[in-house]
């Protein structure tokens, strides 16, 4: 692969997806695109640039994106956000109006692991949330996965990953060799197809917001501008999880750390009291 087209096809990815490709990724192109230039007859990776700079080759200059996007997920991955939840809930359900209920968005949901941890998470705490109702939106930039994710369906390899045997049994049904979420598990949850680069405003407005490990691909000034964005759809006294190796510092002032938490943040009073 020359230069030019490592440079194109990172151009076309920065720009549809905002996630950045270095230069020593040409090996994860070989093998993402690998299978999509055998079914397409290219010989190669400089023979798929060349096709797709012809403006007719849109749904192409999709599939490459999604296959560049990462979509690693596990339930309940890395813990400590999901043992945050289950403390900030049943505050959350008691400061909301009557009937109001609490909205969660799982950004770049992969596969829907990270949501339907959060539903068991509402789910368990039952009687603390005073009967409100939880609403989880899943969304990600790859259409297969969002499909994924409403199917509610993983293999017994996906199950073992982070999820307790006591919780797998409640909430999910066995069939086969795999294992179907539970019908009260997905009626909390929607998924859509939604970048994070585009208008979020027909969104809504969310009480607790995860985007994690999903800064860590992006430059910074891509990263403050999701930042921003996020800001501007999480409730005053809601927060925004983020990876364990992602940051706010130098990249937005409208979120803040919140006291004595990894990876959580928090409205900066000034941009709350903005709006």
């Amino acid at each position: 692969m020359t230069p030019e087209s490592f440079s194109f096809l990172a151009g076309l990815v920065k720009t549809r997806s905002g996630i950045v490709l270095t230069a020593d990724k040409g090996y994860m192109l070989e093998t993402r695109l690998g299978p999509m230039l055998r079914r397409e007859g290219l010989t190669g990776l400089d023979a798929l640039a060349l096709r797709l700079r012809s403006p007719r080759e849109e749904a192409l200059a999709a599939e490459v994106v999604e296959a560049l996007t990462t979509n690693e997920s596990s339930f309940f991955r890395d813990g400590k956000p999901f043992e945050h939840l289950r403390k900030l809930l049943p505050a959350l359900a008691a400061a909301r109006p009557a009937g109001q209920p609490i909205r969660i968005w799982s950004a770049a949901c992969s596969s829907g692991q990270e949501a339907y941890s959060v539903a068991m998470v509402a789910a368990e705490l039952g009687p603390a949330l005073g009967g409100r109702r939880v609403e989880i939106l899943g969304t990600d930039l790859s259409r297969e996965m969002v499909e994924r994710a409403r199917d509610g369906v993983f293999t017994q390899f996906e199950v073992q990953r982070g999820l307790p045997v006591q919780m797998l049994v409640k909430h999910f049904r066995q069939e086969g060799q795999r294992w179907q979420v539970a019908p009260e598990l997905r009626a909390m949850t929607r998924w859509q197809v939604f970048n994070l680069l585009d208008d979020a405003r027909g969104l809504g407005r969310f009480d607790a917001i995860f985007c994690r490990n999903v800064l860590i691909y992006f430059d910074s000034p891509t990263k403050s501008r999701v930042l921003a964005m996020l800001s501007r759809m999480l409730a005053r006294d809601g927060v925004v999880y983020l990876g364990g190796a992602e940051t706010v510092l130098g990249l937005t002032d409208r979120l803040v750390p919140a006291p004595g938490e990894r990876g959580v943040y928090e409205p900066a009073r000034a941009a709350a009291h903005a709006g």
